[in-house]
């Protein structure tokens, strides 16, 4: 990512809950690369390592724009960090397309995870924070997060593409653990909690 260091400097803001409209409707293009923007991205970037985080959308603190961020692990268990604006993910087709199912969770829906078959492989094409065109290239759990994020971007939430009995069982989850997360989480940490969390929120 090409940076003035935006992964750092940011203000934490709190998470936007599933069922706020921003949530489930498409963003707008991002068309302004400037100081407003790189403003934002560092408020992401605190927001999501203060969540403990792997991905963040921009519709997950309130903001209808097309970008994410990401400081996720590939499948060589590297980790890669970026800003993606205006992404578009290609997944492969045919014999080069593998499902991988996997637990998933959203820091939009904190505390419950369920599994989700996605392909292990994404190439997400979109701009870095100056305007400049960037291509990602996504495997293991990178590979998820790219279309996890972007799937945010286009009005969709992971939960949209479970099965009525298992988002029964996801809502659930996050009902019974709804004590652990604050109102304006992660502003406010969330609570103790003796078990750690089974796999990254996205």
């Amino acid at each position: 990512m090409a940076e003035d260091d935006l992964t750092q400097g940011g203000t934490i803001r709190p998470i936007t809950r599933w069922g706020t409209p921003v949530m489930h409707q498409p963003t707008e293009p991002v068309t302004e690369f400037d100081e407003e923007l790189h403003t934002l991205v560092r408020d992401m970037f605190a927001t999501m390592i203060a969540s403990d985080g792997v991905g963040l959308a921009a519709t997950q603190v309130g903001v209808g724009l097309s970008l994410f961020i990401y400081a996720c692990p590939d499948a060589d268990e590297k980790l890669q960090v970026g800003v993606v604006c205006n992404p578009t993910v290609t997944l492969p087709e045919g014999e080069d397309r593998n499902l991988e199912s996997a637990e998933e969770g959203c820091l939009s829906w904190p505390g419950g995870y369920a599994p989700l078959a996605r392909p292990d492989h994404a190439v997400c094409t979109g701009q870095d924070p100056y305007g400049n065109d960037i291509t990602v290239v996504g495997t293991g759990l990178l590979a998820r997060c790219l279309q996890h994020e972007t799937d945010h971007l286009g009005g969709t939430v992971f939960g949209d593409r479970l099965s009525k009995r298992v988002r029964r069982q996801l809502d659930a989850k996050v009902e019974e653990l709804a004590w652990r997360y604050p109102d304006d989480w992660p502003v406010t940490p969330k609570a103790k909690y003796a078990t750690p969390d089974p796999s990254p929120e996205l």
